[in-house]
C-alpha cells in the first residue's frame, strides 16, 4: 500500500515494537537455524524505502532463517507469477494480496490455512478468510491526495462527482485496475459509488480530466510529487508519509461525501512450500514484530490491536463511511467489469 518508504531511523521503531511484542513471541530452535525461505512481495515492499528489507534483516538477526526477498510487481502481477509457477514452485510467502484479489487466488488453490496465534490481536472485521489461507498485515482506505500548494482550497473536489468537472482537466493521476490493485480498488470504488449502470459514464468523463493512467502506484505517485499533477489516487493515510519523514503538510487527504473504499492488504503461506514451518514464523513476524514498521513505512495502518501509532497518523483523515464489496460480487463480476472499463476507456 501504500507505499511510500524510507528505511532511515527504523531502529528505533524496531527496538519499540519488539518491546511491545516479545512476550508473545516464540524464539527458533537452533535446528531451525541456516533455513531459508523465499517471499514474493509487491514492488514498493521490497524497495528501499519500503518496509521489506529492514524487515528481513531483523528477522534474519532475531531467527537465523535466511529469507530471499524477491520484487515481484503489483498484486496482480504478482498473483499471475505464482499461478504461473504452481507447477514449479519457488516462493513459500506472498505478502500483499489485497482483499479485491482474494477471490482469484482461492480459486487458484495456491495457499494453505494458517491459523497464526497472532491472529487473537487482529480485529475480526480484518481477518477477510475463515480459513485463514490469507491473513491481514495492513489496511487503508482509498481517497485523492491533493498538493496544496498546486491546488487552491476552494478548488479541492468533495466528491467522486465533482472530479468530472472540466476545471479539473490534466489535474488528475490515475491507474490502471488491469495492472494495479490500487487501479483496481479504484474501479471498485466507482461501482461500490455508481453501481454497474452509471460507473462507466464516470470512467468516460474522467478521461477527459485524467493527465494519465499509471500502470502502478510507484509511477502515478512519482508524477504527483514531482508536480506534474495535483490530485493523485492513493490513501487516506498518505500524508503520514510527508509528516514523517519531510516534516511537511503540504499533501493532505482529501475525504469525500461519497465515503471511501477499504483495502486490506494480505501474507498467504504456499502449500507447496517446502519449508513450511519457517515460513508461519516469518509470518508470524509480520503480524507482530514487524507491525509498527509495516505502518510507517507503507503509511497504512496496522491490524494488530497491540501497535501503538505515532503523532504523524494524526494528518490521517477517518473517512465517516468506509465502503466496501462483497468478495462472491468481486469473484464473480470482476472479468466483465474490467473488459467493459477497458472498451470505455480504449475508446
Amino acid at each position: 500500500m501504500n507505499k511510500h518508504r524510507n528505511v532511515c531511523a527504523f531502529l528505533a521503531i524496531l527496538l519499540v515494537s519488539s518491546l511491545l511484542f516479545a512476550q508473545g513471541k516464540q524464539e527458533v530452535p537452533a535446528s531451525k537455524a541456516n533455513q531459508e525461505i523465499t517471499v514474493y512481495a509487491y514492488d514498493a515492499f521490497c524497495g528501499d524505502w519500503g518496509p521489506g528489507p529492514s524487515i528481513v534483516e531483523t528477522f534474519e538477526a532475531k531467527t537465523g532463517i535466511r529469507v530471499k526477498l524477491v520484487s515481484s510487481g503489483d498484486a496482480i502481477e504478482m498473483l499471475t507469477k505464482v499461478k504461473s509457477e504452481k507447477n514449479n514452485p519457488i516462493a513459500d510467502v506472498v505478502v500483499g494480496i489485497s482483499d479485491d484479489m482474494a477471490a482469484k487466488a482461492y480459486e487458484a488453490n495456491l495457499f494453505e490455512p494458517y491459523a497464526s496465534e497472532a491472529l487473537e490481536s487482529i480485529p475480526a472485521f480484518l481477518q477477510i478468510d475463515g480459513q485463514h489461507r490469507l491473513l491481514p498485515f495492513d489496511y487503508g482506505n482509498f481517497a485523492f491526495i491533493v498538493d496544496t500548494e498546486k491546488l487552491s482550497k476552494e478548488d479541492v473536489p468533495t466528491s467522486l462527482m465533482e472530479l468530472t468537472d472540466p476545471k479539473y482537466k490534466n489535474k488528475v493521476l490515475l491507474i490502471d485496475p488491469r495492472t494495479s490493485s490500487v487501479g483496481l480498488g479504484m474501479l471498485l470504488w466507482t461501482i461500490e459509488v455508481f453501481g454497474e449502470e452509471g460507473y462507466l459514464a464516470w470512467w468516460q468523463a474522467m478521461k477527459e480530466n485524467a493527465l494519465t493512467i499509471a500502470e502502478g502506484w510507484s509511477s502515478a505517485y512519482g508524477l504527483f510529487t514531482e508536480g506534474e499533477a495535483p490530485l493523485v489516487l492513493s490513501y487516506t493515510t498518505s500524508p503520514v508519509y510527508h509528516v514523517t519523514y519531510e516534516e511537511t503538510t503540504r499533501y493532505q487527504a482529501v475525504l469525500f461525501t461519497d465515503g471511501h473504499s477499504t483495502t486490506i492488504e494480505n501474507v498467504g503461506l504456499l502449500s507447496s512450500s517446502k519449508n513450511k514451518e519457517a515460513a508461519k514464523l516469518f509470518i508470524d513476524f509480520l503480524l507482530t514484530d514487524a507491525q509498527l514498521e509495516i505502518a510507517t513505512a507503507n503509511s497504512m495502518y496496522p491490524v494488530n490491536s497491540q501497535t501503538i501509532l505515532p503523532p504523524a497518523f494524526d494528518w490521517a483523515p477517518k473517512p465517516e463511511k468506509s465502503l466496501s464489496m462483497e468478495a462472491s460480487a468481486i469473484e464473480k463480476n470482476l472479468d466483465r467489469w474490467l473488459t467493459e472499463w477497458t472498451k470505455v476507456m480504449s475508446r
